[in-house]
This record gives C-alpha cells, structure tokens and sequence, in this order.
C-alpha cells in the first residue's frame, strides 16, 4: 500500500513531534561541529559538562604503542594482524578489514565474520583472502572473508568463510545467525580481469563451514554497489545501501515473496528474480518531493517514504542507480553502514559534497518500517580542519550500543575515531587511531570499520581497515546519560 503524500501530510499533523521522535535513540545531534542541535538540553547538563560530569568516558591517552588511544581504564588487545597473524592454513591475515558482526559460537568462543575489502586483481594486493578450496566464487577476485574464533583461554584461530569476491564492505548480521557480505564493486566479467559478474550479496554461516561451500550470489538483491544489508526481524523486508555517484546512490528495500521461511541456507532455494526489489521515493510533510537526503539540514527532519519497483535488478545494460528519471527516486551521497535497533534500521550517509544539493560530513537516518518514515538523528557540518582533533566527520560502519545510543566508527579526512552519541545527542570520543602509515611531515591515518560489540556486551571489536587489524577493546563500559 503506497503511503501518499496526503496521508503523510495529514499524519504528521495529527502526530506532531511524536513522528519527529521515532525511535527509541531520540533525536541525535552532534558536537562539536553540528549544524543542529537538541533544545531539550538543560542548564543542569551544561553545568555537569563544564565541571567534566558530562557523558563518554574522558580524554583519550596516547599509546605508547602507536596504534590506538583509549580513555583511562580501557585497554585494547590486537586480535588479527594482516602480514603478521597467520590463518589455520598458513597464509598470513588478509589485508583490508571492513565490516565484521559477532556471533556466540561454541564452547564458550565468540565467532566473527570479517569481511576484507579488496578490489581487482590478486596481483594488486599483497595479502588477498587465500583460494580456499570450494570456497572461491571467481578465482580472479582478491576480496572474501575470514570467520575469527576467539576463545575463552584467549586463543584466537582464523579461516577462510568465502573467498573470489571483490570489495566486501559493511555487510550484515541476519536473525539467524549467519554474515551477508556485501560487494561494493559492480565489475562485469571480463572488466578488470575478472571472469564473473560482481555486485552481490553472499551468505556466510560462522559455524557450519560446509554451508559456504559452493558460494552463490543472491541476486534477488540486485547487482551494484553494494554497502551493508540488514534484515527486518518482524516484516521479513531486507534493506540494503549503495556506495555510489555519478548520480547518488539509492536505498533499497527487498521484499520476499509470499509464504517464504528465513533460516539457514533458505536464501540459497530462491531463484534469481524472487522478491521485489524497490528504491524510495521520498517526500516532507509538506507533500513535496524530496530528491536528496542532503536536503534535510535539520536534526528531527521527518520524510514519508513509498517504494518504487526497480526496472532490472541485474543491471544488464544499465546500473540500477540510473534506471530512473529525475523525480522518481531519492538518492544519497555514500550511503554506508546499517545497523538493526529500536524497531527499524539506523541508516549512514557518510558525507556529501558538490555533487548533492546541500553539503555535509556525515547523516544518520532512522528508517520506521511501521510508520514508513525516515527522521534524521544525526548531522555532521562540513569539517573545516580535520587534522585537528576534536572534531568528528565522515561516519561510516555503525552500531547500536548496548549502553544506550550508536558507535561509529569515522571514515572521513585526517584523524579518525571511533566515537559514540547518546539517546539524546551528545557525542564523545572512545578511541583514535595512532597508525600513522604516512610520514611525518605527511601523516596518514585509515578509517575505522567493522565495530561491532560482543553478543555480551563486554567488549567492542573494531578495525583499522589498513593495514588490516581486528582489536578487542574492554573497560569500565557504563550506560550513558541522556546527556
């Protein structure tokens, strides 16, 4: 049933600021850089931030080590190292981590799913996810990923989950328990040495390894640029992200064909064309279409959305993204990760520039599938020195917290954090990155990525994505204040 612009319009009036606040996470503003801001801050809060009562943790503490700084009480330890850990085979820790989710494994372990974001030829790269036997989708791709058990004695082992694949970025944890790793590369074959058409989603099980055996790509999801996934637990929708220009990405929702069971290994029964695959097309309450998320440029900005049917899911001839006319669709600069939470699925726009009508260093959406809005929780201003700290841009993979709010991991320019933002808006920093792989006069630091928390909540897992390492971070976690 399409949600029209009427009934929006007409909802938003009845509703009031109750629309504006869907979901639990509230309305999420930012600091320091934010173009705006919560009022429901109170003199009292002011007053706790000044006197260092405020929400997060503290400063962060250099590390004497050069990798990652972290508030005092906290300590990180290096899970997987690409060049320096080595997998149960014996070739080394691939090259490039990206997204990762946890999984409750057996006797005791925790079980990660990591995916390696590596582009073209093998040639290219120096540690490329090894050929598994059985494993390999196209023996010309370099990207894949390694499932990582860490185990309660503190052992850690890891093997290949699905090899031949190329650029996997964000990806997604499913209800039941097993990876959907996403291709941000859309390569035909023949097109940079590759022998198989890319742009897909994969399933990898953590557990069942004979069930990555054989890799399918399913391609009821389209092919593109794909970013992350997530999965609606209670409507059985997918929702999935491109990482596109040249015009703007889009936002996507699959719907299963009628009668269909999600589980283990029931994707891989679905023919190529199942399900409805559509784009959004969004408007104000206002009834007027909107054609680009960079429009909204205030915190608590509600937009109706109905779903339009994509032409050709495949993109035989022509990308997705370019299947529709001006005024059918709304487009996103770099949407990015997605996170499942409070009902619906936080959705990230890590930046956008000349090419969007309004310029900005990072959104979070919220998508209600019930109500079939999105409200803007978080905006980044553009960032005028992102060499100095303080200062966060460029959001990328996302989390919800089991102590309240998002963690995010940064992928913009300069220094780069992770850093949380509480159910009312307030940011704070929790790590920075320390690798400097420039120079000294020139230095250089890679995006975070793949954070994700512990089935128990204890400890945070997150990447820095070059040159490849998974850390484990513990400490005095607390819920955050509103703040």
């Amino acid at each position: 049933m399409s949600l029209t612009r009427r009934d929006f319009a007409r909802n938003s009036a009845i509703t009031g600021a109750g629309v504006a606040l869907a979901g639990s996470a509230g309305v999420l503003a930012t600091a320091p850089n934010a173009l705006a801001s919560t009022e429901s801050e109170t003199a009292s809060e002011k007053s706790a931030d000044a006197h260092g009562g405020g929400v997060g943790y503290g400063p962060l503490i250099p590390d004497p080590e050069g990798i990652l700084a972290l508030p005092a009480g906290f300590k990180y330890r290096v899970i997987t190292y690409s060049g320096k850990t080595k997998l149960e085979s014996g070739e080394f820790t691939p090259s490039n981590h990206d997204g990762t989710a946890t999984f409750d494994g057996p006797r005791g372990t925790t079980l990660l799913v990591n995916n390696h974001e590596l582009k073209g030829p093998r040639a290219k790269w120096q540690y490329p996810v090894p050929l598994a036997e059985g494993l390999v989708y196209d023996a010309a791709a370099s990207g894949g990923c390694t499932v990582v058990e860490v185990r309660p004695d503190g052992q850690v082992a890891e093997w290949v989950g699905i090899a031949g694949t190329s650029t996997n970025c964000a990806g997604g944890r499913t209800p039941w328990d097993t990876w959907l790793t996403c291709e941000e590369n859309s390569d035909k074959a023949g097109t940079n040495g590759m022998t198989k058409d890319h742009g897909y989603v994969f399933e990898v099980d953590p557990v069942d390894r004979r069930a990555n055996r054989d890799p399918k790509p399913l391609k009821f999801f389209g092919r593109y640029d794909h970013e992350a996934v997530v999965i609606d637990p209670k409507r059985g929708h997918a929702y999935l992200t491109e990482d596109a220009a040249s015009p703007n990405g889009l936002l996507f929702r699959w719907t299963p064909p009628k009668g269909f069971s999600y589980g283990r290994g029931k994707f891989r029964a679905l023919a190529d064309d199942a399900g409805v695959l559509q784009a959004p097309k969004c408007f104000d309450s206002g009834g007027k279409f909107v054609d680009d998320l960079s429009r909204a440029t205030k915190i608590g900005t509600v937009y109706g959305v109905d779903w339009v049917d994509v032409p050709d899911r495949d993109a035989k001839t022509t990308p997705v993204r370019k299947q529709f006319a001006d005024g059918e669709i709304t487009r996103a600069r770099k949407l990015e990760g997605m996170w499942w939470g409070d009902g619906g699925t936080y959705i990230v726009s890590s930046y956008a520039r000349e090419e969007s009508p309004v310029q900005h260093d990072g959104q979070v959406w919220f998508y209600d599938p019930k109500r079939r809005t999105l409200t803007l929780k978080v905006l980044l201003g553009v960032n005028p020195d992102p060499s100095k700290d303080g200062a966060f841009d460029g959001p990328d993979n996302i989390t919800v917290s089991p102590y309240g709010g998002l963690v995010i991991a940064e992928d913009g320019e300069g220094i780069q954090h992770l850093f949380g933002a509480t159910d009312s808006g307030r940011t704070y920093p929790i790590a920075r990155n320390e690798l400097n792989i420039g120079t000294e006069d020139e230095p250089e630091y890679s995006e975070f990525a793949g954070v994700t928390f512990s089935c128990d909540g204890r400890t945070l897992y997150a990447n820095i994505q070059t040159p490849g390492i998974m850390l484990a971070i513990t400490g005095p976690w607390k819920r955050q204040k509103r703040g």
